[in-house]
């Protein structure tokens, strides 16, 4: 049973999340969060003793997020090239209904990494998110269907390639929705990273 307290923490991260996504992490102040979830600023500070420990902890809950959804793709039993296409589905999902979460990890995370250098060092606070993605790589290796390359090569054409397409959607430049690229973007990630 989740608590009341668990309960406000979630809304609170939420609240933030949507505010750093949309103005931006510095241009949020602590009061913009509290008046979001209608609470005193007094109150915000029993939940996160500072902006930057809020911070940290909406980039482990979108981590986590996405890390039990790629878990779960990883326990089917199907071939690593669906997988790949589900892994792209999730993502460009995740982009079309929670956009402020993949927002928050390319516009927020990736481009203050000065506010999650201490506690968030490489990849610490995304570790489930990352660690599913090892285990899809390390898996389709094992049975053949994927080369023996370098992690964070074959992590970076991945994750490069979804995070550039929700980049021009956000930016309005694809001309249709996400997931009508999903079977090409799917197929080309597989293609690149297969033997």
């Amino acid at each position: 049973m989740t608590s009341k307290k668990q309960l406000k923490k979630e809304l609170i991260i939420q609240s933030a999340l949507e505010l750093f996504a949309s103005k931006g992490f510095y241009s949020t102040t602590i009061p913009d969060i509290a008046s979001s979830v209608k609470i005193s600023v007094g109150s915000m500070y029993n939940y996160f003793t500072s902006k930057d420990v809020l911070a940290k902890e909406i980039i482990k809950y979108i981590s986590l997020y996405l890390g039990n959804k790629l878990q779960n793709i990883n326990e089917e039993k199907i071939s690593t090239e669906e997988k790949t296409k589900k892994i792209v589905e999730v993502y460009f999902k995740t982009a079309s209904l929670k956009p402020e979460m993949i927002d928050y990890f390319l516009r927020i995370y990736l481009s203050n990494r000065e506010v999650f250098k201490n506690g968030c060092e490489g990849m610490i606070c995304v570790n489930e998110f990352v660690t599913e993605i090892m285990i899809y790589f390390e898996e389709g290796v094992r049975c053949g269907d994927l080369r023996d390359q370098d992690f964070f090569s074959a992590f970076g054409l991945f994750m490069g390639y979804l995070g550039g397409m929700v980049f021009l959607k956000g930016e309005e430049i694809l001309p249709k929705a996400l997931d009508t690229y999903i079977d090409d973007i799917s197929y080309n990630i597989y293609k690149a990273l297969s033997k």
